[in-house]
């Protein structure tokens, strides 16, 4: 017995004779195999069996926890990635031509900017004061650059601005044509757009300005076509929800149908 070998670590300090046996647990577990030195013994096999099907879940586990940390740092990104793939597919299962597929894809990088939200069911969840307070933020240039808004009832503003929809046009993209029943009116957040009427005279609009009004207070068809000349950034306001803010304040009813005679009398002139 005195002459028997003596194993390495037995008269070791214990800081060295747990870091020993942690080396070999984590052999076990994360190279999900036996370590250093094959069992021996039926009971060291069936504890060794016993470490690597335990390794092997914890490392699962941890690769698991790892990749949906790495995924939920970015979710936006990675919605938009997942849906533009979608749009790829689409592309090419219909075989659109190559200037299509790039007008495609430039949308959506103007639209979305590499970021997808689903924000109309995040602001349906927020009680009605958040979700003013968000639309009032997001829209504050908006209403910062357009007169109409400047010294009208903030109540109006509000009401009018809950009821947008964002858009983006491309230029050379024809948001409006002439002769078609309107159905939206149109506020410039960024960009500019051409009216063109039937004398061919152009009339530039671009950031605070407003268009489309005109059918919606006539019930008509449009007057004049109005065409993106540059990437056009803009809220829309559909017919039913004109009305339906109109009706609350006829003092602002008064505003629009100013501005749309005074456009009409200019379509009228040429």
């Amino acid at each position: 017995p005195s002459s028997a070998p003596v194993p390495r670590l037995q008269n070791d300090s214990w800081g060295k004779q747990y870091s020993h046996a942690l080396f070999k647990a984590m052999s076990h577990m994360l190279c999900i195999g036996y370590g250093q030195q094959a069992p021996e013994g039926m009971t060291d096999v069936w504890l060794t069996m016993l470490s690597m099907i335990v390794g092997a879940t914890c490392y699962a586990m941890f690769i698991g926890h790892a990749t949906a940390l790495i995924q939920s740092l970015d979710s936006s990104r990675r919605q938009y990635q997942e849906k533009y793939k979608q749009v790829e597919q689409y592309m090419s299962f219909h075989k659109l031509p190559g200037d299509t597929r790039q007008r495609i894809h430039e949308y959506y990088e103007h639209r979305y900017q590499g970021k997808m939200f689903d924000e109309e069911n995040i602001l349906g969840e927020l009680s009605e004061p958040l979700k003013e307070e968000i639309i009032n933020f997001n829209c504050r240039n908006l209403v910062a650059n357009m007169p109409l808004f400047a010294n009208a009832d903030p109540n109006f503003v509000t009401a009018m601005l809950t009821k947008l929809r964002f858009e983006v046009f491309q230029p050379g993209d024809f948001i409006i044509r002439e002769g078609t029943v309107g159905k939206k009116m149109y506020f410039i957040q960024h960009g500019v757009v051409s009216i063109l009427t039937k004398g061919n005279k152009e009339t530039k609009l671009s950031d605070g300005s407003y268009f489309g009004e005109i059918c919606l207070l006539t019930r008509g068809r449009r007057t004049a076509s109005v065409r993106a000349d540059t990437y056009c950034r803009l809220y829309s306001l559909s017919v039913d929800n004109f009305n339906e803010v109109l009706e609350e304040y006829p003092m602002m009813r008064r505003a629009f149908e100013t501005v749309a005679m005074d456009r009409l009398d200019r379509i009228g002139e040429e």
